[in-house]
């Protein structure tokens, strides 16, 4: 039962990467729209998130949740060395709800309206930031369980330049999948392309903060390269990734279908995170002087992880439907 587990584990986050980055990715390309474009944006936005806006944190929760009852040692260690990237993750997420939901059903439009929109884009930018943050910290070694004062503890074990570039490449990755998402929403040419132009500049965008990233690992005795790059798979999964990427590009100049663009966009996510959380699986969370926590070794009890393997199970069985029928109905409705 234990592999269920993991396995619903790592679905959860790969889920949330790529529902909920598309959903932040929406904020981040209306940060860097021009005025004139904003008004149209918004509303090709809303199209485009709707169907995901009330569920994409669902996988957020359940993954939180796995982590509180299956893997309490490394809930723990997550949350107490990394509270302070992770409080300002979740601020982001409620401010970011709070001013979606006033700019669009506040009964008074006035000035507000503007500060609803800038906490929603900016918002939207600093919560995938600190996202990658948060994730790259787990696993740079940096967090000290034996720390005694508090900047080591709770400052320098997240903000260093490998955190920090993660968490500006994971925001381009959002903007990206935003980008490749609205184009199927647009109803005009101009718009189309306009969105081209959006997701070549985040496309652009992931691959200079990516190479800034393997620049930062270098620089801070991180081995990025022999994660992605020191077995098969890894390799495979990077290769599979660039060559979906060309083809992703070569369909979306060429107007082929958009279903598969956002399968090939995805795709590429999936192939990124499979790469570089299966070179050092079961390990989670990896610290200073070599120590880590693993899935295995720092699981909770075997009753605990049965039947959160088999509440799990149960769940989908429930929740899974419910989202197709979501997505069908926000799709049927907004096609007719």
């Amino acid at each position: 039962m234990i592999y269920v587990v993991i396995v619903y584990l790592w679905a959860a986050i790969l889920l949330y990467i790529l529902m909920g980055g598309a959903d932040f990715g929406a904020g981040i390309i209306e940060l860097f729209t021009s005025k004139r474009n904003k008004q149209h944006t918004r509303n090709t936005m809303y199209r485009a998130i709707a169907p995901i806006w009330e569920a994409n944190h669902m996988w957020l929760i359940i993954a939180i949740v796995v982590l509180f009852v299956g893997f309490p040692d490394i809930y723990t260690t997550i949350s107490t060395h990394l509270h302070i990237p992770l409080v300002i993750m979740l601020f982001g997420i409620i401010a970011r709800g709070t001013a979606f939901t006033f700019r669009n059903y506040d009964a008074v439009v006035d000035n507000m309206q503007k500060v609803y929109n800038k906490i929603f884009v900016y918002s939207s930018f600093i919560t995938p930031f600190f996202l990658g943050v948060i994730a790259a910290s787990a696993v740079s070694g940096k967090i000290d369980p034996d720390a005694h004062d508090f900047l080591s503890a709770y400052i320098f074990s997240w903000l260093n330049w490998f955190s920090v570039a993660v968490g500006f490449f994971t925001v381009a990755i959002c903007g990206f999948l935003a980008a490749i998402f609205i184009i199927g929403e647009t109803d005009d040419e101009l718009n189309r392309k306009r969105f081209i132009r959006k997701a070549k500049q985040m496309n652009l965008a992931a691959v200079v903060f990516g190479a800034l990233v393997f620049i930062a690992a270098h620089s801070e005795g991180i081995p990025l390269d022999t994660w992605l790059f020191g077995n098969a798979v890894g390799i495979i999964a990077i290769t599979a990734a660039t060559l979906s990427l060309i083809l992703l590009w070569f369909l979306l100049l060429k107007k082929g279908k958009l279903i598969i663009i956002r399968v090939l966009a995805g795709f590429q996510v999936t192939m990124i995170l499979l790469a570089i959380t299966l070179r050092h699986y079961p390990n989670i969370v990896i610290m200073k002087g070599g120590r880590y926590l693993s899935l295995m070794e720092h699981a909770g009890q075997e009753r605990a992880i049965y039947s959160l393997g088999m509440a799990l199970l149960l769940g989908s069985i429930f929740i899974l439907p419910a989202l197709f029928y979501l997505l069908y109905s926000f799709n049927k409705n907004y096609n007719k």
